[in-house]
């Protein structure tokens, strides 16, 4: 049994990461399609103040960071995970610990997020450094100040783990999925048929809105779901216009372009 428990720790810090970049190498190749971008390719190069190779340093920094926090805290609470799996879960019991932690995490970061925004020294020494991707892209999801990442995704991922009373084989399945969301929210791509913009209102046309000067006090919500936006007022409505060039972009509604 702990040979196993030990298998599920290793693969539920490490294969979200390895989700991460094939999922992320998948839409870069998709990025040469231009008709699917919010932005196009040119904008991407010279919009952002950021290059792409510190990007990559800087994600993978918050992932080894990440992946050490998380073998600690499987560690600390291996004994509670393996007497949880001593018996097979029941699909209901599984969609509930899911959903249960899709909105504990979502109400973690919203919350967090906002005042990050709202601070102007949490802003300027900490979050403005993942808003230098002014045209996001999907390998720049988790492109943030360390202590950033320590405070949205790691505590906000063991919250998640810990008060959905999930496993940690459990957790592997909730954590490749929350990646694969996230990387999608800043894929930059309208993809025809993406499953996420079908059942999901939080999308990458959504979060492209936030990453602009003009929304950058609206939709804060991620990864999941856009409740605390729109019961709290942070919600900008926008519609998706075609460009002359090829894509879309997204536009805010005629009375916030008003403000």
């Amino acid at each position: 049994m702990m040979g196993f428990a030990i298998s599920d720790e290793l693969l539920g810090t490490f294969v979200p990461i390895a989700v991460y970049w094939i999922y992320s190498g998948i839409y870069v190749c998709l990025g040469s399609f231009e008709n699917y971008r919010l932005h196009s390719k040119k904008d991407e190069d010279e919009k952002n103040l950021v290059s792409k190779q510190t990007v990559v340093k800087g994600v993978l920094l918050q992932q080894t960071l990440q992946a050490v926090i998380a073998i600690l805290l499987f560690t600390v609470t291996g004994s509670n995970a393996e007497s949880s799996t001593a018996q097979p879960l029941s699909l209901i019991i599984l969609a509930r610990q899911f959903v249960t932690a899709m909105i504990v995490m979502d109400t973690w970061q919203y919350f967090l997020h906002r005042y990050f925004h709202h601070n102007k020294f949490l802003y300027r020494h900490f979050h403005s450094l993942h808003h230098r991707l002014v045209v996001p892209y999907a390998f720049g999801a988790l492109y943030n100040h360390p202590v950033e990442g320590l405070l949205f995704d790691t505590i906000g991922g063991a919250l998640s783990f810990l008060l959905s009373g999930m496993s940690p084989r459990t957790s592997i399945f909730f954590f490749s999925f929350a990646t694969i969301k996230t990387v999608d929210d800043h894929c930059g791509l309208l993809l025809p048929g993406n499953l996420f913009h079908i059942f999901f209102r939080n999308n990458s046309a959504y979060h492209d809105v936030h990453h602009q000067l003009y929304g950058s006090k609206y939709n804060f919500s991620q990864p999941f779901f856009v409740m605390w936006d729109r019961i709290l007022g942070t919600y900008m409505p926008y519609s998706l216009e075609k460009r002359e060039e090829g894509g879309f972009e997204a536009r805010p509604t005629k009375e916030f372009k008003d403000d």
